[in-house]
């Protein structure tokens, strides 16, 4: 059972494409990426966990494997993606699960997380923000872009070019640890967003970005009324998501147990390893 299994599935009209590996009688985790990459950077973290976890791993719709309609044929937002995700794991009889967030797969995971904290057992965030005090200057042009979409739209599709992938991987990784990266990361990335329309439905998950801050609210009172275990490891040189979201994670969550690594936005690229073994010994003591 510890090989990795692929599979898509209907979920309202919509394929949605998953990696899954380990036996689905151990404990559930539900892995969930963020842009711009897809179910890919878990792969080898799916084979890492397979021997003492079930592991599910979807692409969220318009990324990776996972259906690709137009901006026209389906209304793109974090909150219809939530939906989709939920949609999944019903239709896979996922009852209970920890959940790994990731970039936009925060505002997704935090969203099912706090309408159904029954359901989650867990929190584990590498780059998957939940606080203000994680925005770096970054962010400017793309918060400016959900205020005037037709001014900042040339300044935001700049993220969707080639060298910004690479960058987003590259970006404060130390020296020696770049030769950890394989280029075949942001190359299929960047063969995702090349895909005719594509660009336009990140364009509009850029300008909906900006209803995830909204909700900060309420993922934040999740974890205060809910306490739920929660593992931080983070990327301290992330210059997406600062170190400051990671240790913002204390305020509402003091047991949450916070790791800072040598690393960038994509860790798990550098530093598998390191996470796997944090993840490994975490769940081991937080799950019944």
């Amino acid at each position: 059972m510890n090989a990795v299994r692929y599979g898509t599935v209907d979920i309202d009209g919509q394929p949605i494409f998953y990696r899954e590996a380990g036996d689905p009688a151990n404990p559930t985790v539900v892995l969930l990426h963020g842009f711009p990459t897809s179910s890919a950077m878990f792969r080898n973290l799916l084979r890492d966990l397979a021997d003492s976890y079930h592991l599910i791993a979807p692409d969220h719709l318009g990324f990776g494997q996972s259906g690709m309609p137009s901006v026209d044929e389906f209304a793109y937002s974090f909150d219809a993606l939530t939906e989709l995700t939920l949609g999944l794991l019903d239709k896979l009889d996922v009852q209970q699960f920890a959940l790994y967030i990731q970039d936009y797969g925060a505002p997704i995971g935090l969203r099912i997380a706090s309408r159904h904290p029954e359901r989650v057992t867990a929190l584990i965030t590498q780059s998957g923000n939940a606080y203000l005090e994680g925005f770096t200057p970054f962010w400017e042009p793309l918060f400016n872009h959900a205020k005037d979409r037709a001014t900042y739209e040339p300044d935001v599709r700049s993220l969707l070019t080639a060298e910004a992938t690479r960058w987003q991987y590259t970006h404060g990784v130390p020296a020696q640890f770049l030769e950890r990266i394989s280029p075949d990361t942001w190359t299929l990335d960047q063969s995702y967003l090349d895909r005719p329309g594509n660009q336009e439905i990140q364009l509009q998950l850029f300008y909906d970005y900006q209803h995830n801050l909204d909700a900060y609210p309420a993922f934040q009172q999740y974890f205060r009324r809910h306490q739920p275990p929660t593992l931080v490891a983070w990327g301290k040189h992330d210059e997406i998501f600062g170190a400051d979201g990671a240790t913002a994670f204390a305020r509402d969550l003091p047991d949450a147990e916070i790791h800072l690594l040598d690393a960038g936005h994509f860790a798990l690229e550098t530093h598998g390893d390191e996470i796997a073994a944090l993840i490994r010994d975490f769940l081991q003591r937080v799950l019944p």
